[in-house]
């Protein structure tokens, strides 16, 4: 089945559970699902009952949809993403944002966890997404481009807003929490990196490594989306001081900055309507 017709196949699917026409998504990354406890919730919908959507296998992915009101304002959350470690094509992981789209978002918010390589970074911190280096190996519009859903070559001089990157950074600052504002790179992992990579990687430019949000992004923009990201540091990977690094700590350090995290949002949804 052609990409399109899968989208509204799942835009029917999901019809039949939500009328809700969000105008702002949110994608919640490793840790990082607290933000639902905050929605007002009208509908929640299962991945595995959505035709075509991948399914969640990472600890901590709920891997679900939930639609409902953030400070009065509809918006629909992506409990739980995917990976290309997990074995799906970048167009598999991103469909979900095409499908977001067709319900009406306009505004994606994209989180993750990440590894902190600027030695000005520690544990716990957030990075505001101020640009991307895409170190996938892949890219989720190679192939044949329906223009109706995207340009054949979309513009990436923009590809985090900045007129949202304002409204968070002016969201932090009326809560007195220090931000950082940086690159981020995404290789495939699932594997940490080496001590040479993590110098590599902060050679070229990079100041945070994950895993995800740039195949999101990509496909956001080609649909005309406006996208922030915002990144918590769940991990120092300075190479002259490197430490082994467990899941549980990871976890652990999402769990304690997403708080800050959340309200950010909550701030930024409440002015970017």
């Amino acid at each position: 089945m052609a990409l399109y017709e899968s989208i509204l196949e799942a835009v029917t699917a999901i019809r039949t559970t939500s009328a809700s026409e969000p105008r702002i998504g949110v994608i919640l990354g490793t840790g990082l699902g607290g933000l639902v406890s905050q929605v007002e919730i009208s509908a929640t919908i299962d991945y595995d009952d959505i035709p075509h959507f991948p399914i969640s296998t990472v600890e901590s992915h709920h891997g679900r949809l939930v639609f409902g009101t953030l400070n009065g304002i509809e918006i629909v959350v992506m409990q739980g993403r995917f990976h290309a470690y997990e074995g799906y094509s970048l167009q598999q992981i991103t469909f979900p944002v095409r499908v977001l789209h067709r319900l009406g978002v306009q505004t994606l918010i994209v989180s993750n966890a990440c590894g902190g390589m600027n030695p000005l970074y520690r544990r716990g911190d957030i990075m505001l997404i101020d640009d991307h280096i895409n170190l996938l190996g892949d890219n989720p519009l190679i192939g044949p481009n329906d223009e109706r859903l995207g340009p054949r070559f979309p513009d990436m001089s923009e590809p985090y807003s900045r007129r949202l990157l304002a409204l968070a950074e002016q969201a932090a600052l009326e809560r007195s929490t220090k931000v950082h504002r940086g690159v981020y790179v995404a290789v495939t992992g699932p594997n940490l990196e080496t001590r040479a990579e993590y110098r590599f990687l902060r050679t070229i430019g990079a100041d945070v490594v994950g895993m995800s949000t740039i195949p999101e992004n990509i496909v956001a923009r080609h649909m005309g989306m406006e996208v922030l990201g915002l990144s918590i540091v769940t991990d120092e990977c300075f190479p002259d001081s490197l430490e082994a690094v467990k899941l549980e700590h990871v976890l652990a350090a999402a769990t304690k900055a997403e708080p800050i995290m959340t309200s950010i949002i909550s701030d930024v949804v409440s002015r970017c309507s």
